[in-house]
């Protein structure tokens, strides 16, 4: 990262992690596009990474009492939170899997191309427009009645969100109504298998670049993380019951309208 950009950018884009992360438009895209026109650049990309765990564990204070419930339960040996639980894992399964083999080629390849971004933040919008006007009739609506091999599918779309730009919330949640759930609890699922697969990037990423992280990097991680955790907390607490009301089309709108903008900015400035 420039040195001279102080703590004022990495804050901003804590914002803008903590805003995006759980909303159907893809965080990983607006940041790296951000800093992709602000000349923001961090050393293996860790800073983008690790900021994520803010708005990770906001997600954990927000479902803190629930979370105790199901962790008590399953201590139980109570089926429903037992396959709750194998559920989370089988949805969380693909994506780690593929993070792990695909690592460097996403971090030096992918992540350093913003065409890849903004094409993805467009084509996402228009499927996500699609869905939304779609007349499904949901057949599970209890995120502890979902069978496992809907989780399993699940976790196939989530991997799609290894692109920047295809939105790993936009893709549990579009996969999960096209498999039968409805809106408020496929939402409600992608907070929840967000908890391993995040915290299971955050950890890869921190020990494979462990020799870029400085004392400045350090700082603007914990001001980007504090920032994300801040305002992530909010866009969880709000997200569920306006996406049950209004469903998806502000965020399909936004995602063409960044894609758009992104593309004409990079073919005009590069």
């Amino acid at each position: 990262m420039n040195a001279d950009q102080g703590l004022f950018v990495p804050a901003i884009l804590g914002v803008i992690e903590g805003v995006t992360e759980f909303l159907p438009v893809s965080s990983t895209a607006h940041i790296l596009l951000v800093g992709h026109f602000i000349g923001f650049d961090s050393p293996g990309r860790v800073f983008e990474v690790l900021i994520q765990l803010g708005a990770i564990l906001a997600v954990v204070v927000v479902y803190f009492q629930r979370l105790l419930t199901i962790l008590r339960d399953a201590l139980a040996r109570r089926p429903g939170a037992l396959r709750f639980l194998a559920g989370v894992l089988l949805a969380s399964l693909p994506a780690a899997l593929a993070g792990v083999l695909l690592h460097d080629f996403i971090k030096t390849v992918i992540y350093e191309t913003p065409v890849v971004f903004c094409v993805s933040l467009i084509l996402g919008g228009i499927v996500l427009l699609y869905v939304d006007q779609l007349k499904l009739t949901p057949k599970y609506t209890d995120i502890y009645g979902y069978p496992p091999l809907l989780c399993l599918y699940v976790g196939l779309f989530q991997m799609l969100a290894l692109i920047p730009g295809v939105s790993r919330s936009g893709a549990t949640i579009v996969g999960s109504l096209l498999l039968g759930t409805d809106k408020r609890s496929a939402a409600e699922f992608t907070f929840f298998i967000a908890m391993p697969i995040m915290s299971g990037a955050f950890l890869y990423d921190l020990y494979k670049n462990r020799d870029f992280i400085t004392s400045e990097l350090g700082a603007a991680v914990i001001i980007g993380f504090a920032a994300a955790f801040v305002t992530a907390f909010f866009v969880v607490r709000y997200l569920l019951d306006y996406i049950s009301r209004h469903g998806f089309s502000l965020f399909a709108y936004w995602r063409i309208f960044v894609g758009a903008i992104g593309l004409w900015a990079i073919l005009l400035f590069g």
